[in-house]
């Protein structure tokens, strides 16, 4: 495993993580069994940094990771997010008795004194011009509650804002073969203001795997079947807001240029490495086997520049339209 700083904060993290939205909810049924033997293997193969929040499960994501935590020596940072609790979740929500409401509950879930990192959880556009909530985060800091803040976004220019924000220290971002406009302006703008940047939906919901097809089926309880039109959440945040017939054509275009040796899954990636501005993956997986592939994108070669002239060109002629514009 190599390792990359996280911006202001100077945590040295693996450069692919763990994202336990899947142990919490929204991919099917995961047993506590099967989420600490997950959670094992994704360690012991040299992670050191878990993304959670508060509502993976309504706290069951934190809990479980709380009690993982406990049963290892190993310095391991944990990320959460907050304020997707409030219902309705509005502007007007984010108030300085909710924001440490939710710390408060993120703390007792996790078993910890101090939250490593706290982010804001996608929340709607106009917080990112609320001073107040991040004057609130400062004070979270002075009172040691939490250590460092940084923000999780829908869209680029929502990430432009926040990093105006002197104490921020991280944006977590959409970004893979799929969705690829973050590297346009905003990672440039980012590392300028030493902000670290964590990359989510990697695989665009598993799209990218390459494992999917017209026949494939999602339980009742996984986003994959019950938000493909984006009725309960944003739709980027399911196969990256790309259509799933598209997406699986794109996928047979991408197989074409794959080298030999890399899955499908580290292929993607690796692509994602391949920009030195990105700090982190987080990659989720609910077997251990699924973290072990995921990991070894981190061991194999770069891409040539002919492979990745390849990956643009089919970003452009198959995807670009759909996406590059809303987010």
């Amino acid at each position: 495993m190599k390792y990359r700083i996280l911006g202001k904060t100077n945590y040295k993290i693996s450069e692919i993580s763990y994202g336990s939205w899947s142990l919490g909810a929204d991919w099917g049924d995961v047993t506590e069994e099967q989420a600490l033997m997950t959670l094992n293997k994704a360690i012991d193969s040299g992670v050191n940094f878990i993304d959670t929040a508060d509502v993976y499960g309504d706290g069951r994501s934190e809990q479980i990771i709380g009690k993982f935590l406990k049963s290892r020596k190993e310095r391991i940072y944990v990320a959460t997010k907050a304020g997707r609790r409030l219902n309705p979740h509005t502007t007007e929500g984010y108030t300085k008795q909710s924001l440490n409401m939710f710390v408060e509950r993120s703390l007792k879930n996790i078993g910890v004194k101090t939250l490593d990192l706290l982010q804001l959880h996608c929340p709607p556009t106009p917080v990112y011009y609320k001073q107040d909530v991040f004057v609130e985060l400062e004070e979270m800091v002075k009172k040691k509650k939490i250590r460092y803040y940084g923000v999780s976004v829908e869209k680029v220019e929502e990430g432009l804002k926040a990093i105006e924000y002197p104490g921020l220290s991280t944006v977590q971002i959409i970004f893979n073969m799929f969705r690829q406009r973050p590297a346009d302006l905003f990672f440039q703008q980012a590392v300028k203001k030493n902000i670290g940047i964590i990359v989510r939906v990697p695989l665009a919901s598993g799209l990218l795997t390459g494992k999917m097809s017209n026949k494939s089926v999602f339980a009742k309880n996984d986003h994959r079947n019950y938000n493909k039109e984006g009725k309960f959440f944003d739709v980027g945040e399911t196969f990256a807001g790309v259509d799933f017939k598209t997406g699986l054509a794109a996928v047979e275009d991408l197989k074409k240029i794959k080298p030999g040796t890399y899955s499908m899954p580290q292929f993607a990636l690796k692509w994602i490495l391949m920009y030195k501005e990105v700090s982190t993956i987080i990659p989720g997986g609910k077997q251990p086997e699924q973290i072990e592939d995921n990991i070894g994108a981190s061991r194999l070669p770069n891409l040539s520049e002919k492979t990745m002239k390849e990956i643009d060109h089919i970003y452009t002629k198959k995807i670009k339209q759909q996406v590059h514009h809303r987010w």
